[in-house]
């Protein structure tokens, strides 16, 4: 039960199953949950803002993403804002007042769930030249004593601390408003002005900010670490339970257009990972 209670909190996190009269009463039931969705617009819940997934203007990759399913679909996209935070799903998705989350991890009970269509990792971002090219694990001897931005109870902090990392960290917080505040951008100018010697981010963010903003900084997925929580998940996009044939419908066009998709979350710096961990650099077919 601690386990699954951990996963739980692991996938929040970061953002957040399935006579002829007998046949006849099923399509029926299947019918009315397909009725809830809304088949004139692509209705998408979303932040507006949390770059780099998404904004009130358009700008983040889940909002180019939902741009290449409202296409697919032949219908325009309509978008439900409110804040990724407590209650987002409460009062977007299970109000009824938008379809589909653009992203959220697979395994997380709360939505249902459509194939997965990217995998990324947390990774760990430094300067070049600074004394720690080549660090790609967190069990890194060039680790050792440095300060490390961490944003607070994601889950490379438990590999950091079993490294003996935590003493000299920096916390960042997790959940904030990011109309007024952005951790990770924080503990990025922090790293570029040298007062942490390295950070530690979900790939997306890190891929999207290490480039923007001032010096490029390097950025390692770290698909290497043998103990503690997993660091590479699967991305979905999330519809409410009982909403089967929107899941299909939207499984559809995913594996339709994925190649669509991969240019998209490559162009925005998300490291991108197959089964076997090894990195995918060019848009899949």
């Amino acid at each position: 039960m601690n386990e699954r209670l951990t996963m739980r909190r692991t996938l929040l996190t970061i953002a957040l199953l399935f006579g002829l009269g007998g046949v006849s009463t099923a399509v029926a039931v299947e019918g009315q949950k397909a009725d809830l969705v809304n088949r004139r617009v692509l209705r998408v819940c979303a932040d507006p803002a949390n770059l780099p997934f998404s904004n009130q203007k358009g700008e983040g990759f889940e909002n180019k993403i939902a741009d290449v399913v409202s296409e697919a679909l032949g219908i325009p996209v309509e978008y439900t804002w409110f804040p990724q935070a407590t209650g987002f799903i409460r009062r977007t998705l299970f109000a009824k007042a938008c379809d589909v989350v653009v992203g959220y991890a697979q395994g997380d009970e709360l939505v249902l769930n459509t194939n997965h269509y990217y995998r990324s990792t947390y990774a760990v971002l430094y300067r070049k030249g600074q004394g720690l090219d080549g660090v790609d694990s967190l069990d890194d001897p060039k680790l050792k004593g440095k300060r490390i931005g961490i944003i607070a109870g994601t889950p490379p902090g438990d590999i950091m601390a079993r490294n003996g990392l935590i003493s000299t960290a920096k916390p960042y917080p997790l959940t904030v408003d990011r109309r007024y505040e952005s951790p990770a951008e924080r503990m990025i100018e922090d790293i570029r002005k040298g007062e942490v010697d390295a950070g530690i981010l979900w790939g997306p963010i890190a891929g999207y900010f290490s480039s923007r903003g001032g010096e490029q900084l390097i950025v390692r997925p770290l698909v290497k670490e043998s103990v503690g929580p997993r660091m590479a998940y699967r991305i979905t996009m999330g519809v409410r339970q009982g909403d089967d044939v929107w899941k299909r419908q939207l499984n559809q066009v995913i594996a339709q257009n994925q190649g669509k998709i991969d240019k998209v979350l490559l162009d925005f710096g998300v490291p991108l990972l197959d089964e076997d961990n090894k990195q995918i650099t060019v848009p899949r077919n």
